[in-house]
C-alpha cells in the first residue's frame, strides 16, 4: 500500500483494472489473473492450425494491460503479460526443447510504438519456461493493419506475408537442431496470424507444435468454445 501511494503522489499513475492509484497493475488485481492456459480455438479454425492456447480471454483487466503496454508502453504490464503468456505455454505440453518465436509487428509499428512488444513479452515468457526466443519472423511489404478486418480478409491480407531470414535460420539449427516452436502472439482472433506464422516456419522445415497467446477474443464463438477442440465446437 506504501508504495501504491508513492507511485500515485510521484508518478499519478493508476492500476489499469480498477484504476486504483498506484502502480499499473495492483496486487488484488494480479492475484486474479488466471494462473493456468486452456485450449483457444477460433470458430471457424483456419484449415491446419496446431492448437492454440491462451491464458485468457481479451476482455477487462487482461485487455486494458495488452493495450496499455502495446499502445501507451506501459513497459511495467511487460512481467504480469510474460507470465500469462508462459502459462499458455505451459498448458500446451510440448516437449522440449523449446523455441518460442513471436509473431512480428510491421517495422513502421514498431518505429512508431517505440517498441516491440510482443518480442519482448515472449523472450520474458521463455526465460520464464526455461525456453528459447528466436525472433525468426519478418514481414513483407505491402502487409495492412489487420484492425476492422474479418476472418476472410485477414487470411488474404496475411497469405504470404511472413518469411524466415536464412541467417537466423542457420542460428537456429546450430544452437537448437532438435527444437520444436511454439508461435508466440499477444492476442488470437479468428487464428489467421498464427496460421502464417506456422505456414512461414513449416515452410523452411521448422516443427511448430502449438501456438501461445496472452489473450483469444470471444467475438464469434460461444464461452464453451476456449475448452473445446474444432471437431467439438
Amino acid at each position: 500500500m506504501l508504495l501504491d501511494a508513492a507511485l500515485d503522489l510521484l508518478l499519478g499513475g493508476c492500476c489499469v483494472g480498477c484504476e486504483r492509484p498506484g502502480r499499473a497493475l495492483c496486487a488484488a488485481c494480479s492475484a486474479q489473473l488466471p494462473p493456468v492456459g486452456r485450449p483457444a480455438w477460433p470458430t471457424p479454425a483456419p484449415p491446419g492450425l496446431v492448437p492454440p492456447w491462451a491464458a485468457d480471454e481479451y476482455a477487462g483487466t487482461v485487455r486494458a494491460m495488452v493495450l496499455a503496454h502495446k499502445e501507451r508502453a506501459v513497459l511495467s504490464l511487460g512481467g504480469p503479460l510474460a507470465r500469462l503468456l508462459a502459462s499458455a505455454v505451459v498448458a500446451a505440453e510440448v516437449p522440449g526443447p523449446l523455441v518460442l518465436v513471436p509473431v512480428p509487428s510491421r517495422p513502421s509499428t514498431v518505429r512508431a510504438r517505440g517498441h516491440d512488444p510482443t518480442r519482448a513479452m515472449t523472450a520474458r515468457a521463455a526465460r520464464l519456461v526455461g525456453a528459447t526466443a528466436v525472433p525468426l519472423l519478418r514481414t513483407r511489404p505491402g502487409l495492412a493493419d489487420q484492425a476492422g478486418l474479418d476472418a476472410a480478409q485477414r487470411a488474404a491480407n496475411l497469405a504470404g506475408s511472413l518469411h524466415c531470414p536464412s541467417a537466423g535460420l542457420r542460428r537456429l539449427a546450430r544452437r537448437h537442431p532438435t527444437a520444436r516452436v511454439v508461435v508466440c502472439d499477444d492476442v488470437l482472433t479468428t487464428g489467421a496470424t498464427a496460421r502464417e506464422a506456422q505456414r512461414a516456419l513449416e515452410s523452411v522445415g521448422l516443427r511448430v507444435a502449438a501456438v501461445a497467446a496472452v489473450a483469444v477474443t470471444r467475438r464469434n464463438w460461444p464461452r464453451a468454445a476456449l475448452s473445446s477442440s474444432p471437431g467439438t465446437v
